[in-house]
């Protein structure tokens, strides 16, 4: 069977509910969102399997419970005894986000701290897909050993997806950042950046820009979304520009790109070309951003 792997951490999500002094749980996490579409879009013959690090108290076990219930594979999800699932949570003005984060003592810092763990888990994946924040969390020693695992899985025939998804937050320095967005992505057989990101923290001038640049670095194939409006691509499944995407106006743009991601590969894996990838993107990211929250079941 096909088999999908994303690599990440989960959080206790905190957004805002009805009443405006009350918070309302759940649980998301960049990586986790797309793993999720992924299982809600994608048919019975492939399996959806999610890779992260967790605790041993009652937060944790509702995220492996909250996880497994859709069918998304709990396998490789680690327990540390020490710590538990990070926590962030989300300001909403308009339908634009932003964001408070607890990482630090986050369990799924430890994700990739074992090479043989890494390598059990990736072994026969069809795909792997992680971020940027999955780099950001982990220590320099951890971020070596994912992107040497994810280079040996490539080499037997895994294809790897990357979105960059900056956070400069989690960083506690912007070039180190750049450097390791650069990395990852040099190892991408498809990355899917988001322009604004990269016009702020690579001073991309436009998204063509943005693709030349990430090809350059030795990406595959570079996919820009660009918040609603044309979408640039380029590499070796050929170069264009998509226009005339229907716009909408968000209620919260809260995994707006993750949703985005789920809806392309889904696309892409059942034999889609790249505009009809997007398209199928793109048109999930509509419906998902109607709603509040990271994770919507209905409607689509």
């Amino acid at each position: 069977m096909p088999r999908i792997l994303s690599l990440g951490e989960a959080m206790v999500e905190l957004g805002r509910a009805d009443h405006p002094d009350l918070w309302r749980p759940g649980i998301a996490g960049d990586t986790l969102n797309t793993a999720w579409y992924l299982r809600r879009l994608l048919g019975a013959d492939w399996q959806v399997d999610y890779l992260s690090r967790v605790g041993t108290g009652a937060f944790s076990q509702q995220m492996v419970d909250f996880l497994a219930a859709p069918g998304v594979g709990t396998t490789h999800i680690g327990r540390d005894p020490d710590r538990e699932i990070g926590l962030y949570a989300i300001g909403l003005t308009n339908g634009e986000r932003s964001f408070a984060y607890w990482h630090d003592t986050s369990a799924a810092r430890g994700l990739a701290d074992d090479p043989a763990v890494l390598d059990a888990a990736l072994d026969g994946a069809t795909v792997a897909y992680f971020s940027g924040i999955t780099m950001a969390i982990l220590p320099p020693e951890a971020r070596t050993n994912l992107l040497g695992a994810l280079a040996r899985a490539r080499t037997t025939g895994t294809r790897v997806v990357f979105d960059p998804n900056l956070r400069p937050r989690l960083r506690t320095d912007a070039g180190i950042m750049r450097q390791g967005i650069s990395d990852a992505a040099a190892g991408a057989d498809l990355v899917l950046p988001s322009f604004d990101d990269e016009a702020v923290h690579f001073g991309d001038a436009d998204p063509q820009a943005t693709v030349t640049r990430y090809l350059a670095r030795g990406a595959g194939q570079v996919v820009v979304k660009n918040g609603g409006g044309s979408i640039r691509f380029g590499g070796h499944e050929g170069f264009g520009i998509i226009t005339g995407l229907e716009p909408e106006t968000p209620a919260d743009r809260t995994a707006a790109g993750d949703s985005f991601n789920a809806g392309y590969l889904a696309a892409w894996l059942s034999g889609a070309d790249c505009a009809a990838a997007i398209a199928a993107g793109h048109d999930l990211s509509r419906k998902v951003i109607r709603h509040r929250g990271a994770l919507v079941a209905e409607g689509l």
